[in-house]
């Protein structure tokens, strides 16, 4: 199979030009390996030219002579053609990415044969929609007022991630300024997942066209001013106003619905889920290499009797439209599915570099590295990276973490050294366990402990921090005899 090495975000950007399949991307690249594999079960279902490869299935001696004769035909170049020209995976070579998916004895190849133990019994509580946040926002430098109105902001989301309540509202109820709140909000919605915080349905979308480079396109001015209009499906009035066709106006609902109406609604999940890890790092010599998860996830291939439909001139203009609009809505789904993989892919790549010491010796040995470094370095945009630990774990030499504990804002430490926030939070945890109960550490005890360690902190932040980890305050820790 072809070796793909996609890059996202900035190209799409620079050309204003969105369809589908880029829509399409973004949500498949948040998925976790079971949500993958709930969504890669419901588009065989929908799409009859997405074929499962069964293990059983032998190719026959027939069918692998005509794949080799075969090549890239008129039909296939005429489905990449209406695939679409302007997407981010154009310095790949698809022809050939394409050929391999229509060949009848094609199947994706195993992954990598790693010897695991048993995931049956790990259980994770849901990550809920603020914990995504507060995750993200750890990764920023606030000041303490903004700070203050971010936690307005997210203590008025609802549970499908709108804010319900105007900033003028919360500006007359507090003490905080309406111009901090405009720019908490503009921290806020930067956020994965887009379109959160957003204060109707409009502004919602029209984040997740931001998010995807669509501002000037028809599906942004549709939604910008003919929202009411495009539900009520009235294209000709739309169009006439526009000065474009009902079918230029009719292809936005293509856009439009595979963006997300409630982007806080998949974090809504209150039952402790099975850990299936999304990732390998496995120790190889004196190396560590990545392994995407793959076990169980349906192997695909397109159905070349479809194609053959295209093929012939005999078949109807309806029947060779139909078949088009299929195969191009597969081929993204199997283009999204490989970015998907190599994004992660790179992303742990990246992780295994900046974080040897931990991989090596233990969690002690984790160093500050934040989701903006990563980004830089790989060539994608933040969100892009946020997007691809989200909800994801990885199998490492010392257990199970998501891949999000890899991520922690730097804390002034000792000799000019700094320390990772997470590494600060658990020495905040063990002297708190270790304390007399009697007599609980103070917030301000807490910050001299380690300041005497040479980790620079104030009482203000401890307690921040504390709270962060749902730790009660010295008062309610006291035991009363």
């Amino acid at each position: 199979m072809s070796t793909l090495q996609p890059r996202l975000h900035l190209k799409v950007a620079q050309k204003q030009i969105l369809t589908p399949g880029l829509v399409q991307m973004v949500s498949v690249l948040a998925l976790n390996k079971l949500e993958l594999r709930e969504m890669i079960a419901q588009e065989i279902t929908e799409n009859p030219i997405l074929e499962e490869v069964l293990d059983d299935e032998t190719p026959s001696l027939e069918e692998l002579a005509e794949s080799e004769e075969r090549g890239v035909s008129p039909a296939d170049s005429e489905v990449l053609e209406a695939a679409g020209t302007a997407d981010p995976f154009d310095e790949i070579d698809f022809g050939s990415f394409f050929e391999e998916y229509l060949d009848p004895g094609y199947r994706t190849p195993p992954a990598e044969v790693v010897e695991l133990p048993s995931f049956e019994n790990f259980l994770s509580s849901p990550t809920t929609l603020l914990d995504h946040l507060h995750w993200q926002l750890t990764m920023g430098h606030y000041a303490p007022k903004l700070e203050e109105s971010i936690e307005v902001i997210l203590g008025n989301l609802d549970e499908n991630g709108y804010l319900t309540a105007s900033l003028e509202e919360l500006a007359s109820g507090s003490s905080y300024p309406l111009q901090d709140l405009e720019e908490a909000l503009r921290v806020v919605q930067e956020c994965d997942p887009p379109g959160v915080a957003a204060r109707d349905l409009r502004e919602c979308l029209l984040i997740q066209l931001r998010v995807l480079g669509g501002e000037g396109t028809t599906a942004w001015k549709v939604v910008s001013a003919y929202l009411p209009q495009f539900q009520r499906k009235q294209y000709r009035e739309i169009a006439k106003a526009l000065g474009l066709s009902a079918a230029e106006v009719e292809e936005s609902l293509v856009i439009l619905k595979r963006l997300d109406p409630f982007p806080g609604q998949r974090y809504n999940k209150t039952e402790p889920r099975l850990i299936e890890p999304d990732v390998f790092i496995v120790k190889s010599g004196d190396d560590y290499t990545v392994a995407v998860n793959e076990d169980d996830l349906p192997q695909l291939r397109l159905n070349a009797t479809y194609r053959r439909l295209l093929d012939h001139g005999n078949a109807s203009k309806e029947v060779r439209n139909y078949v088009k609009e299929r195969y191009t809505s597969a081929l993204h789904l199997l283009k999204n599915i490989e970015q998907r993989k190599q994004t992660i892919v790179r992303v742990c790549q990246v992780i295994i570099r900046r974080q040897r010491d931990f991989l090596d010796y233990g969690v002690d040995y984790l160093k500050p590295m934040m989701i903006k470094e990563i980004a830089e370095e790989i060539g994608v945009h933040p969100s892009t990276v946020s997007r691809a630990v989200a909800n994801k774990y990885a199998h490492i030499p010392h257990g199970v973490f998501e891949l999000r504990y890899f991520f922690s804002e730097a804390v002034d430490g000792p000799v000019g050294n700094s320390v990772p926030l997470l590494i600060l939070k658990r020495k905040v945890k063990k002297m708190i366990e270790q304390e007399d109960r009697n007599k609980p550490l103070t917030d301000d005890q807490l910050a001299r402990i380690l300041s005497s360690q040479g980790i620079s902190v104030n009482r203000r932040t401890v307690a921040k921090y504390r709270a962060d980890m749902k730790i009660p305050s010295t008062h309610q820790r006291r035991v009363h005899t």
